[in-house]
């Protein structure tokens, strides 16, 4: 199944004949599937001495707008001399007779991504504090663009931005349930649904958005980086402090409300008082050790950066599991129709009502920021 799955992903000689005509021919040419994503595919290649990333949807029918790689190429290349660290966009395409689906490309970076657990080099109580510290500085760099001065004024409305974002994933989860309806139901996500359509803050800030920042969305350079200057904080860096050089996956960024993107990084940070994770499969626990700051911190640290105070923070970090809810039954509504080899998709028939559980503790109050 996946050599049949990768054959849907991309074909190989086409792909190669375009990248020598936009690129220049190349004696190298390696291509392999990053299998770490559970959203857009994501493709490594080297083409001759370059090392570089190719982002495309999955196969098959998906949920509208959910996987729009060409929106994270025009974002990226409008944030490329600000202060928020991307990797560089070097091509987009749209011809589908390459490989079947829009895709583009952008260099490769080095460094470490932080998703199961932290390097070794980072395992003592200042680099943890660090590597939050420079995780939420990097989110307030990104709600602090000047959005008009770099191009993106047109990138989305953000006027209603967030009872849009309750309508839409809702529809999403209909989308999902279409099919998912069938091996099971999930009754507490309606009863969320409602609540949080009742419960929509009137006002919200305007900013650029990410849309799915959280650690395992950004990447901390490798060991032997100069010291930096950080002008947001205006201090010196010691060599070996973690740094964050990389902002990924941004097929959701649009303008609209900054806190909804800080309720959802806060929906996958732990503190050590949290529960058992309802999907254990994306949750890292190793920010509970002793250095890390706690969510309340991160928080207190993105209002003074940016001014914004996080009113309703539960409706926030209700919303956020909500989405997590929906982007679950549309992982396991790909995996019933065949369109994913993903083994964490099956899980989901499970892991979606105790995301569900999850969201009535926070409307409820059980499970405090």
């Amino acid at each position: 199944m996946t050599d049949t799955y990768y054959e849907r992903l991309v074909d190989e000689d086409a792909l190669a004949a375009y990248l020598e005509e936009q690129l220049g021919a190349v004696e190298t040419y390696e291509i392999e599937r990053h299998r770490e994503g559970h959203s857009n595919e994501t493709l490594l290649l080297t083409w001759g001495d370059r090392e570089l990333v190719i982002r495309r949807p999955p196969p098959g029918e998906t949920a509208d707008t959910a996987h729009d790689v060409l929106r994270e190429y025009r974002v990226t290349k409008a944030l490329i001399d600000t202060d928020v660290p991307i990797p560089e966009p070097v091509l987009a395409c749209e011809d589908h007779d390459v490989i079947g689906s829009d895709f583009y490309v952008m260099e490769r970076l080095a460094g470490d991504v932080l998703r199961d657990d932290e390097p070794d080099r980072f395992a003592d109580p200042d680099s943890r504090e660090r590597i939050g510290e420079e995780l939420v500085d990097t989110l307030a760099a990104i709600h602090e663009v000047d959005y008009e001065a770099v191009g993106l004024e047109e990138f989305g409305y953000p006027p209603g931005y967030t009872e849009r974002q309750v309508e839409r994933w809702g529809q999403q989860l209909m989308w999902a349930f279409e099919t998912t309806v069938e091996e099971r139901e999930v009754p507490d996500l309606y009863e969320v649904g409602s609540w949080l359509q009742e419960n929509v803050p009137e006002e919200h800030p305007h900013t650029l958005v990410h849309g799915d920042y959280k650690l395992d969305n950004v990447m901390y350079g490798p060991a032997g980086r100069d010291a930096s200057r950080d002008e947001r904080a205006d201090d010196v860096r010691e060599p070996a402090t973690p740094e964050l050089v990389g902002v990924f996956d941004w097929e959701m960024a649009t303008l609209g409300d900054p806190r909804a993107d800080l309720g959802w990084m806060l929906s996958y940070w732990r503190d050590p008082k949290d529960p058992e994770p309802a999907v254990p499969e994306l949750t890292a626990t190793f920010m509970e050790r002793e250095g890390y700051p706690s969510r309340l911190e991160l928080v207190e640290r993105w209002e003074s950066r940016t001014g914004f105070e996080f009113a309703h923070e539960r409706f926030y970090r209700t919303l956020a599991v909500y989405k997590l809810a929906a982007l679950g039954e549309m992982f396991f509504r790909r995996y019933l129709e065949g369109n994913s080899d993903d083994p964490m998709y099956p899980k989901m028939e499970e892991r979606v009502p105790a995301l569900a559980a999850r969201a009535v503790r926070i409307i409820e109050g059980e499970e405090p920021l």
